[in-house]
């Protein structure tokens, strides 16, 4: 029961997971045509995309923005979902693929969006953005662009939070 795991453990499932999956689209992305990128729908780039791989792990990451902005359970599994619905090409666009230069501001805006919408407490943008070392400017657009891909349903059922989280799981 994923809602009753310890957050920290939960930290540990999901970075595994999303280390697993930005790690392989660094491969693939890697293995693209310079024609492929340059092309502008299928271009890798987003606004999540990073200059440089940040220095922090992804781990120390989740675990600072757990420290200043704490959520439940769901936002970290929402998250999964959420990634999951952005990753579906739809009407001819690009999908967006995880990797080591966007996951950390996918995570910051994706958690910063589930805790608004899971959570009866949550945080000012402000404090987001100080906790994930961002300008809030640029974050009220991660924030914006987040909500857009998944085209503003942030909705998840129970039994579809408990299937993500049964799968985390089990792939452990």
């Amino acid at each position: 029961d994923l809602a009753n795991h310890p957050t920290k453990d939960t930290v540990k499932l999901l970075t595994c997971l999303l280390e697993k999956i930005a790690t392989e689209n660094d491969h693939h992305t890697a293995g693209s045509s310079s024609q492929d990128i340059l092309s502008v729908s299928h271009s890798p780039y987003t606004c999540f995309h990073a200059r440089s791989i940040p220095t922090i792990t992804l781990q120390a990451y989740l675990v600072r923005i757990l420290k200043y902005c704490p959520c439940a359970n769901e936002c970290l599994l929402a998250l999964l979902v959420y990634f999951d619905r952005m990753a579906v090409d739809d009407s001819n666009q690009a999908s967006l693929r995880i990797n080591s230069y966007n996951i950390h501001r996918l995570v910051i805006a994706g958690i910063m969006v589930s805790s608004k919408f899971f959570s009866d407490v949550f945080y000012t943008n402000t404090r987001y953005a100080k906790v994930g070392g961002l300008p809030v400017a640029e974050l009220n657009t991660l924030e914006l662009e987040f909500l857009h891909l998944n085209h503003y349903s942030l909705f998840i059922n129970v039994d579809e939070l408990q299937q993500y989280g049964n799968k985390v799981l089990l792939n452990w």
